[in-house]
């Protein structure tokens, strides 16, 4: 059996959150979207109390992740998914303002799946959230089995 995808949602900037899901929404993607405005607060719930991840061994996830955030960086978090034995496996799609080559390659070394450069006119913006969301729309993201 296949649960639903659930979306988390990393990002601190609350006009770029809003503008991120009512664009997934339009795309008729009607996923569960759990926002998080900081890392802290993203990396408890995704590692649990124990750190370990475990709470989300059965579960599919999709990730956007902004690296840019208050408390640490998306590149930290991101290294972190990648190396857990239970989150690895979560797709991760970068949102963010950073266009460094350098960041961008260093995102795909560590297992992000998409990388999408936040522009700063919102029009396009909300276009490359509508693709992303008709993207959602079309992948099955299924648990891993052990």
């Amino acid at each position: 059996m296949s649960l639903p995808v659930k979306i988390v949602m990393i990002e601190d900037d609350e006009g770029h959150a809003r503008l991120i899901e009512r664009n997934i929404r339009r795309s008729g993607v009607n996923n569960e979207i759990i926002p998080f405005t900081n890392g802290t607060d993203a990396v408890k719930y995704l590692f649990g109390s124990d750190g370990s991840g475990v709470n989300h061994k059965d579960q599919a996830l999709l990730i956007l992740l902004d690296l840019n955030l208050p408390d640490m960086t998306g590149i930290d978090i991101l290294k972190r998914i990648k190396e857990n034995e239970h989150l690895k496996y979560a797709p991760v799609v970068v949102l963010t303002t950073t266009d460094d080559e350098q960041e961008i390659r260093r995102c795909y070394e560590l297992g992000c799946n998409v990388y999408i450069t936040k522009p700063v006119n919102y029009d396009n913006f909300a276009h490359a959230i509508r693709q992303l969301g008709l993207f959602f729309s079309v992948i099955k993201v299924s648990p891993v089995q052990p």
